[in-house]
């Protein structure tokens, strides 16, 4: 590996992480700066690590693949622990591996949180904590290629970031310079302007906005409050942040065709039709629930809230407006089963993504007919109106295989370590694991993560970083031979 090439990049990573503390600076400053010296003095920190970086190491060799999968795995670490630092400056979490948990579940747009009382936290660590979300949601490092030279560097680090499903579809940004990159970052904060703008135009307060903006576009869930968006009990609220979490679930290549007036490739785009699909049928079934055991006042009461909660879980975003434990069984056994899917590839979401099951339903329903009805024909999977090569189908299969042993194996782990129910212990990895944050159980949305232990917490910071480089990206690095020459 070329470890001065990758100590450079690194050093551009604490840059841009030191830098972007600025904004929190501010918002600090303007709400009296009870928080100012902590973050002052942690971007000051930041930023002096990273500038001998990247000078002495500032004649770059080129990236290979390797390089690009030590530095996805491992800046992720690098950030999510120096971003900590305001956090036990400040005192409100003095605890690093809770703090490092809080921000691996930021910049992982997780929102898994071990904070008991959120409100009593300063406005700019509360600013700090929501930013993570924002610089995470369409991948740290993407924002990092930007900065990198022209060539295959930039590339190599934005696949080792990228998820499977994106490179079964086919249909992705491909950084070869850095306006592609330029592109992908402008649609995403255009949207992210659009909901603050939308969210003040209904009273909401600019710093919640922000907050809860970048929490929605990135998919994430981290509110400046403890009840998440159920503090507001409005309406209108809901179903603005409904809408940009579905947006945040689209692949964004979409958004890109759209914008060059291609609006065909909604049509076209199988993904998208069962993303659709499947939004439709779990919101309704769970609405139906909720309106069928009155548990809420009326038709649209139980639509609102079904429909929030269901948006939340499939996009992993993790905003909640109610306690869903306290709904009737059959609407949570609904909530648990799209706790396993995600949104689409490409898009700002983690989970197992919509694609894989596209493919493996697909490659099942071909297998069936060729088995019973058709023996001698030659049944191909397809999307979005092309054939998929089988490699790409083995691949889905691995994916989906794998996913759910890591659950299983995880669940057990927790269970062991912790000593929790395996209600808990099982959620705790499949809401770490898919990024989706509150679960069921102990950590539940009216609950939270400070009463696991320190190596569960570690363990399942693991399993946020596993999710959102999903999974293949951050197992590689086990592997004896990817540390051989």
């Amino acid at each position: 590996m070329h470890f001065t090439s990758i100590a450079n990049v690194f050093g551009k990573l604490l840059i841009i992480t030191g830098s972007s503390m600025i904004l929190p600076i501010i918002c600090s400053l303007y709400y009296g700066g009870a928080d100012l010296r902590a973050i002052l003095v942690s971007g000051i920190i930041t930023v002096a690590c990273g500038l001998p970086l990247w000078w002495v190491f500032r004649h770059r060799y080129e990236l290979n693949i390797k390089d690009g999968f030590f530095i996805a795995v491992f800046g992720w670490v690098l950030i999510s622990a120096i971003s900590a630092l305001p956090f036990m400056i400040h005192g409100s979490i003095p605890s690093f591996t809770d703090a490092f948990f809080e921000m691996m579940s930021g910049y992982t747009t997780s929102g898994a949180t071990i904070l008991t009382d959120i409100e009593v936290v300063p406005h700019g660590l509360l600013f700090w904590r929501s930013q993570t979300h924002l610089l995470g949601g369409m991948g740290f490092l993407t924002l990092t290629v930007i900065f990198l030279p022209h060539g295959m560097g930039g590339l190599r680090i934005f696949r080792a970031e990228s998820s499977p499903g994106q490179v079964i579809t086919k249909e992705k940004f491909i950084p070869r310079n850095r306006n592609t990159m330029i592109w992908l970052w402008g649609i995403y904060m255009a949207l992210n302007v659009l909901e603050t703008i939308l969210l003040s135009a209904g009273g909401m307060s600019l710093f919640d906005s922000l907050c809860h903006s970048f929490g929605t576009v990135s998919t994430s869930g981290y509110s400046p409050w403890n009840a998440s968006i159920g503090h507001y009990n409005n309406a209108y609220f809901d179903w603005v942040i409904i809408l940009f979490m579905f947006l945040g679930g689209m692949t964004f290549m979409l958004f890109y065709h759209m914008l060059m007036g291609n609006w065909n490739v909604l049509r076209i785009n199988t993904e998208f039709r069962w993303y659709l699909g499947f939004m439709l049928f779990f919101c309704g079934m769970v609405s139906w629930i909720l309106w069928r055991e009155n548990t809420y006042g009326g038709l649209m009461e139980a639509i609102r809230y079904g429909t929030f909660q269901v948006t939340s879980i499939l996009t992993t975003t993790g905003f909640t407006t109610a306690d869903y434990e306290k709904w009737p069984q059959a609407a949570q056994m609904f909530l648990y089963a799209v706790c396993f899917i995600g949104a689409c590839a490409g898009s700002t979401t983690s989970g197992i993504k919509i694609v894989h099951y596209v493919i493996i339903c697909k490659f099942m329903a071909a297998a069936i007919k060729k088995l019973f009805l058709q023996p001698m024909s030659v049944i191909s999977v397809r999307m979005n109106q092309r054939p998929v090569d089988d490699s790409i189908i083995y691949l889905s299969v691995c994916y989906f295989i794998v996913n759910i042993f890591l659950v299983l194996g995880g669940g057990c782990f927790m269970v062991l370590v912790d000593d929790m129910d395996y209600v808990t212990g099982m959620s705790s990895v499949i809401a770490t694991l898919m990024n989706i944050g509150p679960g069921f159980g102990a950590i539940g949305p009216a609950e939270n993560y400070a009463h696991i232990s320190d190596v569960g917490k570690w363990f399942l910071s693991w399993n946020m970083l596993v999710g959102r480089l999903e999974m293949f990206s951050a197992l590689v690095v086990f592997y004896p031979s990817f540390w051989k020459r």
